[in-house]
């Protein structure tokens, strides 16, 4: 009598496993996707995408990490790659798309290696030796920043924002990070960007954007009947509500005459004025309330002349403190005139349809806002990126004290390092090594075949200038030609180069150790009856 196996299942039904070979290449394939769908928005040249989400908002940007978030990627391997391009923002705040089609054609290449028969063990530490060496002659061909280099810091702001709809007033809009940079740089060269306010408001050119030693708020005074314009402002600060607070628990008052209830209403009535007189004998006369403030209280506030706004965000209140040097008051009793801020002038105006409230004039601030404008939504939506990215460059390079030169000149010189580290090994990990270099090449490449460029003779001509010695040979797209990219004032931070080897190279590392792929079916927790109907073992009943 023949013995029936019966199939053993370890997985939930619905369960999908790829493993060896075919696990390898559809990551593989994922990430060199990914890579080309942000890649022809590199450089100058580079184009920009459109982005339509589910309720059918526009976004037209060509900022890499943007395209990734709102593309909604849903493959696994594809997410990795996405995470390379969040890191290079949070880390620098530029040189996504680097370091996405770095990370992309290091894994394309290692697929080729993969395919003559070399172990994805071999590759890896292939590749962990050239990452490590790239960040040693980095730090090599890197030149030093000074502080106080405005030209060079303005040359790194205008950099970042090619090939942006920033780009044709670059120039302006460089000065104008520079100087809101450098009023609230510390001694240390550290720069908190939340020190920096972006706001921004449709309608003029870009080119009318400004730089406001102050704050800028989109609210408005909460009654007509206050001044419109406030000369040597005293700002307070309180970040708890003008009004009577309701209690904490739940109570019941039972009034049961008129003249109780009367009563009631001048009590509240006069807790309220007695915050406002303290306010009003401090000598202010501007007030920022972060909570609510009453009726009763604009009235009296509104009487004695002050400005006041209500419901202003956190983050708002905590620049307006470094703005004018005030202090934020939680208990309004307690108000004195030494917790009040100054500010030459502090006014109402009109931008558009919108009220806004500008702080101006602050002595030496240490919080001041970059008003941008733009003649459409999308515009001005994509030059906000545009300068968050060259702040971001800007602050790099002052933290590290560091900067290179851009248009493929540093991947070039890394490609003919790496290219002859290669030669110094003996084994397997030398063909890794080779293909690492070539990877760093698909940056001058792309920048080439964005610009509409041969890429095989821009590649040609660099190697030979990179062989002659000339470390900053990069690419002039706009002229079509090799030229010196520093002395043509395209410099970037090299924090964005290192960043960019060490995210990619760290990436492709962990997608080529996968060989196997198990997707879990999402659905039911239940156990799955095995084919035939019956339950383990026993035959299916009739």
């Amino acid at each position: 009598m023949t013995q029936q196996t019966q199939p053993i299942f370890i997985m939930a039904e619905g369960n999908t496993r790829t493993y060896g070979k075919d696990a390898q290449r559809n990551n593989i394939m994922a990430a060199k996707l990914v890579a080309e769908t942000v890649r022809t928005t590199l450089g100058p040249k580079g184009m920009d995408k459109m982005l339509v989400d589910s309720i059918g908002d526009i976004t037209v940007t060509n900022d890499g990490v943007t395209i990734l978030n709102e593309m909604q990627i849903e493959h696994p391997t594809a997410k990795m790659i996405v995470e390379v391009a969040k890191t290079q923002e949070d880390q620098v705040g530029d040189g996504t798309t680097t370091a996405v089609i770095l990370a992309g054609e290091l894994l394309k290449n290692a697929e080729r290696l993969l395919e003559q028969e070399i172990h994805p063990t071999v590759i890896v530490k292939g590749y962990r030796m050239a990452a490590a060496h790239a960040q040693k002659k980095l730090l090599e061909i890197a030149d030093d920043l000074k502080k106080n280099d405005v030209v060079t810091l303005k040359k790194i702001a205008t950099t970042a924002m090619a090939g942006k709809s920033a780009e044709a007033s670059g120039e302006i809009l460089g000065g104008l990070l520079i100087q809101a940079v450098n009023q609230v740089v510390e001694d240390d060269s550290s720069v908190d960007l939340d020190n920096i306010k972006i706001e921004k408001k449709v309608g003029g050119g870009i080119e009318e954007s400004e730089l406001i030693k102050g704050i800028v708020l989109d609210k408005e005074r909460v009654l007509e009947s206050m001044p419109k314009k406030v000369e040597k402002a005293k700002v307070a600060l309180v970040n708890t509500a003008l009004e009577v607070k309701s209690s904490e628990t739940d109570a019941k008052i039972q009034i049961t005459d008129p003249n109780q209830l009367q009563a009631f209403v001048e009590q509240e009535e006069k807790i309220i004025k007695e915050m406002c007189d303290k306010i009003i004998e401090s000598g202010a006369n501007v007030v920022f309330c972060q909570k609510g403030i009453d009726d009763i209280a604009q009235y009296y506030l509104a009487k004695a002349g002050i400005y006041a706004v209500r419901r202003v965000k956190k983050s708002d209140m905590e620049k307006l403190a470094k703005a004018t040097g005030a202090k934020l008051v939680t208990k309004v009793d307690e108000l004195s005139k030494d917790d009040l801020g100054n500010a030459g002038k502090v006014e109402a105006i009109k931008q558009g349809d919108d009220d806004m409230t500008y702080v101006t004039e602050c002595k030496n601030p240490k919080a001041v806002t970059l008003f941008l404008r733009g003649g459409t939504q999308h515009v001005v939506d994509e030059v906000e990126r545009a300068v968050k990215d060259a702040l971001g460059d800007v602050v790099s390079a002052l933290q590290v004290g560091k900067v290179v030169a851009g248009a493929g000149a540093t991947e070039m010189e890394l490609a003919k390092a790496l290219r002859e580290y290669a030669t110094t090994l003996s084994g397997r990990e030398q063909l890794a090594v080779q293909a690492f270099a070539d990877a760093m090449e698909i940056v001058p490449r792309t920048l080439a075949e964005n610009a509409g460029l041969d890429p095989i003779d821009m590649l040609t001509e660099l190697k030979a200038k990179h062989d002659g010695n000339n470390k900053w040979a990069g690419i002039d797209v706009f002229k079509g030609k090799v030229v010196d990219a520093w002395k043509m004032g395209v410099i970037e931070p090299l924090k964005i180069k290192t960043q960019a080897v060490k995210s990619a190279s760290e990436v492709a590392e962990l997608i080529l150790r996968i060989d196997d792929v198990i997707a879990g079916s999402g659905g039911s927790k239940e156990p799955q009856m095995p084919p035939g109907g019956g339950m383990g073992g026993m035959p299916g009943m009739m």
